[in-house]
C-alpha cells in the first residue's frame, strides 16, 4: 500500500510503525475470508482491510476520529485471525492498537458509551470492585428487561446477563506466596493471578499450582501483581495500560533476580498475548524497554509450559473433548497444537469444532459493548461445537468460558483443568454428573 506521510509525522515513533505496517497490506483481501465481523456483517468497512483504509486516512491526513471510523474499529474483536491468513504479514494487532489510542485521544464519544467504559475500567481489572460488582448485580437483575428496551443501557444489561448468580469463594492457593515441589524439583514459575478470573474461577489456578507441584515445579504467587493491562490497553487507554505493564514487569523482576524463574505461567490466553507483547509495548520506555523484553521472553501459556515437560500418556478414557482454541491463544499466540495434544496424550478424544478460526464474540468487553454481534458470533460458536457431539468443552481463556457457557448445557472448563485430573487431582465439580468410560 502505498503511504503519502510527511517527514513531520514520520518523526512520532508511533506514526512510523503504522506507515511501516500499512505499507505491507497488498490489498489482497484473503483477511476477509477470515474476518469474523465481516463474514457476519457483510460490510468491507468490518473487515481489517476496510479498516485499514480508515486507519490510513485518518493517521495520513492526522485528523481526529470521527463516528464513522470509531463504529467500525469498535467492531473489531481484535481476535487476530487476519494476521494467520495475511500472506504479506501485516502487523495488524499494533496497527488497530494505535488507532484505539489515537481514537482515545481525539474522539469524545457518547455520554452513556463513555460511562459504561468508565465503569469497565474501574471495575474489571480489580479483583476486589469485580467480587462487589458481581453480588451487586443480584440486585440489579429484576431490572434487566427494562435495560434491554433502552438502546444506551443495553451493555448494562449485557453485564447482568454475564454475571454469575453465585461466586465461587477464593482460593487460598491465590494469596501471595511459595508453592514447593511435591516430587524431585524440575522448574521454578511465577503464576499470573490475574483479575476477573480468579474471581469468576479460581479453580483454574488452583488446578495449575496443584499440577505442577505434583510435576515437580515450585511456583510461586508473587506479591504485588496487578491486571495484565489487556482490558484498557485494548480501550486505547495506553498509559494505564503501560503503567500495569511496568508494574508487573517491577513484581516479575523481584522474583526472578531471588531465586530465578524458568517462565510465568498464564492461565488466561488473553492475559498471555499482552504480555508477550510487554517488550513491544514498553520499546520506547529507557527505564523499561530491555526489563519488559526479559519478562515477555519469559512468559507462557499454561499449555506451553506443559508441553516441555515430560508427561507420561494415558489410556483412553471414552470421554470426547471439543477443544475450542481461543483467538487470543491460535492468532495472538500462536499456540495451535500442544494443548489438543496434551488432551490427548492424557487420555481424552479431542474434536475440533467447524470454524475454529472464528472468534466466540467474548474479546474482552466485546460481549458487552457489541451486543448483537457478540450473540450472533456465539450461536454460530456453540452450533458447531454441539455438532461434535463431545462430552465437554476445554479452552484456554476464561472469557471464552464465560461466553460460551451461557450458550450451552455442554460443561466447559479450562484445559489445565482437565489435565489436573488426568494426572492425579480430583475430577473437577462441573464434571460430577459425568459417567467416563474409564477414570
Amino acid at each position: 500500500m502505498q503511504t503519502n506521510f510527511t517527514p513531520e509525522q514520520l518523526a512520532d515513533p508511533h506514526v512510523a510503525e503504522s506507515e511501516a505496517i500499512l505499507r505491507k497490506c497488498v490489498h489482497c483481501g484473503f483477511c476477509t475470508a477470515t474476518c469474523p465481523t465481516y463474514v457476519t456483517l457483510g460490510n468491507e468497512l468490518d473487515s481489517p482491510r476496510g479498516r485499514i483504509y480508515l486507519i490510513k486516512d485518518m493517521l495520513e491526513n492526522g485528523r481526529a476520529a470521527d463516528a464513522e471510523v470509531v463504529t467500525h474499529i469498535d467492531r473489531c474483536l481484535s481476535c487476530l485471525a487476519c494476521t494467520t491468513t495475511c500472506p504479506s504479514g501485516v502487523d495488524y494487532m499494533h496497527l488497530v492498537d494505535h488507532a484505539r489510542a489515537h481514537i482515545e485521544n481525539t474522539y469524545k464519544r457518547p455520554l452513556m458509551d463513555r460511562l459504561t467504559r468508565n465503569v469497565l475500567a474501574a471495575v474489571l481489572p480489580y479483583p476486589s470492585r469485580f467480587r462487589l460488582a458481581l453480588r451487586l448485580a443480584n440486585f440489579g437483575r429484576p431490572f434487566k428487561g427494562l435495560l434491554k428496551r433502552i438502546p444506551a443501557l443495553k451493555a448494562f444489561a449485557a453485564m447482568l446477563d454475564l454475571a454469575p448468580r453465585s461466586i465461587p469463594a477464593p482460593s487460598p492457593l491465590a494469596k501471595p506466596g511459595l508453592h514447593v515441589a511435591q516430587a524431585e524439583r524440575r522448574g521454578r514459575v511465577a503464576i499470573l493471578t490475574g483479575c476477573a478470573q480468579p474471581v469468576l474461577d479460581p479453580e483454574i489456578n488452583a488446578a495449575t499450582i496443584r499440577l505442577l507441584t505434583r510435576l515437580g515445579v515450585e511456583v510461586v504467587v508473587p506479591e504485588g501483581e496487578v491486571c495484565c493491562g489487556s482490558l484498557v490497553h485494548h480501550m486505547g487507554r495506553e498509559e494505564q495500560a503501560l503503567a500495569a505493564a511496568r508494574a508487573n514487569v517491577d513484581v516479575w523482576l523481584r522474583e526472578i533476580e531471588a531465586g530465578g524463574l524458568d517462565a510465568i505461567i498464564i492461565t488466561a490466553s488473553g492475559c498471555g498475548t499482552t504480555i508477550k507483547d510487554y517488550g513491544h509495548m514498553l520499546r520506547l520506555d529507557p527505564a523499561y524497554a530491555d526489563k519488559a523484553a526479559r519478562v515477555s521472553a519469559l512468559a507462557k501459556d499454561i499449555t506451553e509450559y506443559l508441553a516441555g515437560l515430560d508427561l507420561p500418556s494415558h489410556m483412553p478414557r471414552g470421554i470426547v473433548v471439543a477443544y475450542h482454541s481461543a483467538c487470543s491463544m491460535q492468532h495472538g499466540q500462536k499456540i495451535t497444537m500442544a494443548p489438543k495434544q496434551l488432551l490427548k496424550a492424557a487420555g481424552f478424544t479431542v474434536r475440533d469444532p467447524a470454524e475454529g478460526h472464528l472468534c466466540c464474540g467474548s474479546a474482552g468487553t466485546y460481549n458487552i459493548m457489541q451486543l448483537e454481534i457478540s450473540a450472533e458470533l456465539k450461536a454460530r460458536k456453540v452450533r458447531n461445537i454441539e455438532a461434535t457431539k463431545a462430552d465437554i468443552i476445554a479452552t484456554g481463556n476464561i472469557g471464552c468460558i464465560t461466553q460460551i457457557a451461557t450458550g450451552t448445557g455442554i460443561p466447559i472448563l479450562h484445559t489445565v483443568e482437565l489435565l489436573d485430573w488426568a494426572y492425579g487431582g480430583e475430577m473437577p465439580a462441573k464434571l460430577k454428573g459425568l459417567q467416563p468410560a474409564a477414570a
